[in-house]
């Protein structure tokens, strides 16, 4: 079966604003946007700043009765989801409902649902917790909230690989459109882990910065590595088979999933947190190699990386010595992370975004926080923005505990753009 998947619609809820044209203005002009948290008086934590979503108003996308019944991360998704859907000018209803599929990934679930629901067992008159609950804080909740909300009733999952989770998800929709499965699946990932349950168990792992000046709390590749700052929001997808977006009339094929890969370390990545010990290199090598495999493309026909950019010292140069591996010859390498904040799957979501909104714009952003190079680091950084035709990018990830994942992007041959 020739059945490629294509990108038509993009939506996006994210520290960098929240529609794609917004994030892109944001990407292009290099603005940080990392800020004390302010959900909550985080003053008490080693970690004090994050990418938080800003101007966020759910009840513009949806019945307020849906948002008492759900999370943060579920409202940002679905808001997510609306726009993407508007972007590809697609209404699910006239589409097959068995044609149509919904794979999301997720890490943590409904937080700040979860939150309150714990202050109020153990702090509350009741010490109960709301009807809502047991559906709000579940990581599959987004996903069955979008099938749900719009009635896609084909195959649908949801990917779980932390930070590698979004580009999982990609991959997902690509094979199931491949196979015949489905001809519509809504790919990507949103998260919000800025509460004070949330923010005390993600910093067991020991990765996050606990700088409290913006401008120098996440170096990615830099000298003064020291963590990444958390982040919520992320990106959602429309992606279609190529000749349903064709027949329908999509409006715009913004690029085609052309090669996809997942590898597994086999070993536990707490040692991230010690910078140490080194982590391998070659199984996110492997990921690349294999997505450019079967994308049927090269290296030095590659035009740029998104790098998953952690900003661990230990893991920011095994990243960049996979990427050598992977691309002898050098290659540009990108990502905004050190300006947004990392955002588990919404990241590498968003980071999906940025490299198919750089092919339509014919434009490399630079690197966000652009770094002094750490010994071992050195890679070629988009050190400004800059024209380029963006015909082929490649998006790396990596999730606690050794996932690591790849996708590679090509502008569609001989579909107008």
């Amino acid at each position: 079966m020739n059945r490629r998947a294509v990108i038509t619609g993009i939506g996006v809820v994210a520290p960098s604003g929240n529609s794609a044209s917004e994030h892109w203005k944001t990407v292009v002009a290099g603005e940080n946007r990392i800020a004390p948290i302010t959900h909550f008086d985080a003053s008490a934590y080693s970690t004090t700043l994050a990418g938080e979503v800003r101007d966020f108003v759910p009840e513009k996308y949806l019945d307020r009765r849906l948002i008492v019944q759900t999370d943060r991360w579920t409202w940002m998704s679905l808001a997510a989801t609306a726009q993407a859907l508007t972007d590809a000018e697609l209404d699910p209803s006239t589409v097959d409902p068995y044609r149509q599929s919904v794979a999301l990934a997720a890490s943590t679930g409904g937080n700040h649902f979860g939150q309150r629901e714990m202050q109020r067992l153990w702090s509350g008159t009741t010490h109960t917790v709301g009807t809502y609950q047991s559906i709000a804080w579940f990581y599959a909740a987004s996903a069955g909230q979008t099938s749900i909300l719009h009635q896609m009733k084909g195959p649908s999952s949801v990917l779980v690989a932390e930070a590698a989770g979004g580009l999982d998800s990609l991959g997902y929709a690509a094979r199931a459109i491949g196979r015949g499965a489905a001809d519509i699946v809504l790919a990507g990932g949103t998260e919000a882990p800025l509460c004070p349950y949330a923010l005390t168990a993600s910093r067991r792992s020991g990765w996050m910065s606990r700088q409290t000046d913006p401008a120098r709390a996440y170096l990615p590749f830099d000298a003064d590595a020291a963590g990444y700052v958390p982040a919520e929001g992320g990106a959602i997808f429309v992606v279609e088979e190529e000749q349903h977006a064709l027949r329908r009339g999509a409006p715009y094929v913004y690029a085609e999933i052309a090669g996809y890969a997942a590898t597994q370390d086999g070993r536990a990545s707490r040692p991230w947190g010690d910078t140490t010990v080194e982590q391998p290199s070659r199984y996110l090598a492997a990921a690349l190699q294999r997505a450019l495999d079967r994308a049927q493309t090269s290296p030095g026909h590659t035009d740029v990386v998104f790098a998953d950019a952690v900003g661990v010292p230990a893991a920011d140069r095994a990243e960049a010595d996979a990427i050598r591996t992977v691309f002898p010859d050098g290659v540009p390498v990108t990502g905004q992370k050190g300006l947004l904040g990392r955002a588990s799957q919404g990241s590498s979501a968003l980071d999906v975004a940025t490299a198919v909104l750089a092919m339509r714009e014919r434009t490399l952003p630079a690197f966000g926080a652009l770094p002094d190079p750490a010994p071992g680091c050195e890679l070629d950084f988009v050190v400004a923005p800059q024209r380029a035709a963006v015909d082929v990018a490649a998006v790396a990830a990596r999730g606690y505990d050794g996932f690591n994942s790849a996708l590679v992007l090509r502008r569609p041959e001989g579909v107008s753009q």
